[in-house]
């Protein structure tokens, strides 16, 4: 002690810094507890969070199939994530501004340098997107389609035609593409004279379609049709039929960063990446 140096050991900072992290983060800890439980001041934790490392997880590069969706954290905040569900793993993150058929086609290039093989593709059935990987099997998910269908009649239709429509719609997770078809046409069998009906406007006289959301809601299912069913008809690939294992993975994210609302926005990227990429 008479030389009046300190020395540090560098392994048990780094240690510390660790699990300070990973107090902060998945535990759910404020500044404050965590200054009262290792008996710091605040300034020494954030210090430490500051410092922590976030380790990245890289899996080997292989045929894979993935999942592709953006979520937004604000009006022109978001992120582009690819996932590969049966690796459990994010292959690529792209922070984006807006959700345009570019990104996806930059996160493609991307995961191909780096030496993985897209065998199949799960998307929301953004337009545009699907032509980006037109030569693998694309999957349109089941909850995107559903939630297109909620959007046009509600949740609660009052046209009969609406209701039976979401009867037929509601089917979709359980039955196969003949069956679906089969019950789609016969519910356009029966109100086709229906869908025709309408109305003119009194002072311009122009017509237009007087129910024209149901004919929206119906005219989307014809357009996903050809992808709803391709988990079927690869059994091989196990492709899923929705985008849940990303959703459940931004849901769990966005949790995260509630927690610690009113964070600087560097400290808000690494949690994004630290949950994202570990």
């Amino acid at each position: 002690m008479a030389c009046h140096r300190q020395f540090q050991n560098h392994s048990q900072k780094e240690r510390i810094e660790k699990v300070v992290w990973k107090e902060y983060v998945y535990r759910r800890q404020t500044i404050q507890q965590m200054a009262e439980k290792h008996s710091r001041s605040k300034n020494w934790i954030r210090h430490r969070i500051a410092h922590a490392p976030v380790i990245h997880y890289n899996p080997t590069p292989q045929p894979v199939v993935v999942i592709a969706d953006v979520t937004f954290f604000g009006r022109n905040s978001g992120i582009c994530v690819i996932r590969a569900p049966h690796l459990k793993k994010n292959l690529c993150i792209q922070e984006v501004h807006s959700e345009s058929v570019e990104i996806y086609r930059q996160g493609r290039i991307t995961l191909e340098k780096q030496g993985y093989t897209l065998r199949a593709i799960v998307l929301d059935g953004r337009p545009g997107v699907r032509q980006i990987f037109s030569d693998i099997p694309v999957q349109m998910c089941h909850f995107h389609q559903k939630q297109i269908i909620t959007r046009y009649l509600t949740n609660n239709p009052k046209l009969p035609a609406s209701r039976e429509l979401k009867i037929v719609v509601r089917t979709l997770c359980e039955t196969n593409e003949k069956d679906f078809v089969a019950a789609l046409d016969a519910w356009h069998t029966q109100w086709s004279v229906f869908l025709k009906e309408r109305t003119i406007d009194p002072v311009t006289k122009k017509w237009h379609y007087t129910h024209k959301r149901l004919r929206s809601a119906h005219r989307s299912l014809r357009l996903n049709l050809p992808y709803l069913f391709t988990y079927q008809k690869y059994p091989e690939l196990n492709i899923p039929n929705t985008t849940n294992s990303l959703d459940c993975c931004f849901a769990y994210l966005k949790e995260l960063l509630r927690v610690h609302r009113g964070s600087t926005r560097g400290l808000k990227n690494k949690i994004i990446e630290e949950v994202l990429e570990r």
